[in-house]
């Protein structure tokens, strides 16, 4: 795929077909595989990619799903009524499915969240656990399952390609 297609899937939406056995992110920000994709439902809402550190007292309140490209520091908030996804670390506040949909996300490279909902679910970090300094070994994901908010390592490809070689 060259500059000139990728430029036009950013002004347009394609269906899976156009692109060929790829499939686009509904930002139509890069290119993801099939083999990923069929664990992950992607949505067809608008989706918002932020480029910078959210820090204490900033916000972002957006009606679909929320990229986030760095950290949520204490302090900073994020509501989004789809999917919350941070390439960083969430210890803000994460709002996700604002608009009551349970079947919403969160995940970050370090959920160590202030608060964190999931649709009318509400839960936080546990108490002594924001000082333990140990990093996940993988990302983390945030969902609702039998009606409570579970936080679980995130499926990562690679795991089955490690056990292999």
């Amino acid at each position: 795929m060259n500059l000139e297609e990728i430029d036009m899937i950013k002004r347009k939406k394609i269906s899976k077909k156009e692109v060929e056995g790829q499939l686009v992110s509904p930002a139509g920000k890069g290119i993801m595989n099939n083999e990923i994709c069929n664990n992950v439902r992607v949505r067809e809402d608008n989706t918002i990619l932020v480029k910078k550190t959210l820090r204490s007292g900033q916000s972002i309140n957006f009606d679909g799903n929320v990229v986030i490209l760095g950290d949520v520091n204490p302090g900073g908030e994020v509501i989004a009524s789809g999917n919350i996804i941070i390439m960083g670390s969430l210890r803000g506040i994460a709002h996700a499915g604002a608009t009551g949909d349970e079947t919403a996300i969160v995940t970050a490279f370090k959920l160590k969240p202030t608060q964190l909902r999931i649709a009318n679910y509400i839960t936080r970090s546990p108490d002594g656990d924001a000082g333990d300094g140990g990093e996940p070994e993988c990302p983390e994901i945030a969902k609702i399952k039998d009606g409570i908010v579970v936080i679980e390592n995130y499926p990562v490809l690679g795991d089955k390609q490690a056990k292999v070689g």
